[in-house]
């Protein structure tokens, strides 16, 4: 180490002294630090009141949230009765598409919940019902020995147990702007036989997938 080195290290020293204690004189004296502390402090005192707020804002949005899909596209419903045996039991859930006839017309063999035509003569607890979709506006339905017949032609009703017999359907014409429904349980079903067919104007949706119980979730 030269001479000149060992002169300028005290120098040296002090600027960095000086440095480290800023403009508020020694390091020392400096109160930065305890104000970070009570920064700190009010930070985790008010932490609590945020979380409630966050989860507040949370519950109201999946509230929110749940409602809108309800009310529009999607909403669960219970099968009270054996009517449309063995397509669905008593007890299941199915999920009703509410927007499926927004985006297209009423299709035949749709599986449709509605609400209870006045003079359906079925439990006036129950408000909605689910039947399946037969026949179609305008067409001329009847059956002819136990089978349905549309337009003259029998339908073919793969959804129903062997030997099924369609009895109690006067012949008819369905009119504009109605469906004929009819429950799977032919021989235990009140459906437009009874009450005659309902119009499109009823019809809450269409139920597509069960989804209890969970195992027999399957597509309708």
């Amino acid at each position: 180490m030269t001479d000149g080195d060992e002169f300028d290290a005290p120098e040296r020293v002090a600027d960095l002294e000086a440095a480290a204690a800023g403009p508020f004189g020694d390091a020392g004296d400096r109160t930065v630090d305890e104000d970070d502390y009570l920064s700190e402090e009010v930070e985790e005192e008010g932490h609590p009141v945020r979380t409630a707020i966050e989860w507040g804002a949370i519950i109201v949005g999946a509230f929110l949230a749940a409602l809108i899909i309800k009310t529009w596209l999607f909403q669960a419903f219970f099968i009270p009765s054996g009517s449309m045996l063995p397509t669905l039991e008593v007890g299941d859930r199915v999920l009703v598409n509410k927007l499926s006839y927004e985006l297209h017309d009423i299709n035949r063999g749709d599986l449709v919940v509605f609400e209870r035509p006045p003079d359906s003569g079925s439990d006036p607890e129950i408000h909605d019902l689910i039947k399946r979709v037969i026949g179609l506006p305008g067409e001329q339905i009847e059956t002819n020995e136990g089978r349905v017949v549309i337009d003259g032609r029998i339908l073919e009703e793969p959804y129903l147990p062997d030997r099924t017999r369609t009895l109690n359907l006067q012949p008819q014409t369905i009119p504009d702007g109605f469906v004929f429904v009819m429950g799977d349980n032919r021989g235990d079903s009140r459906d437009s036989r009874t009450f005659g067919p309902i119009s499109e104007g009823l019809v809450i949706g269409r139920a597509f997938v069960r989804v209890w119980p969970v195992t027999d979730f399957t597509f309708l």
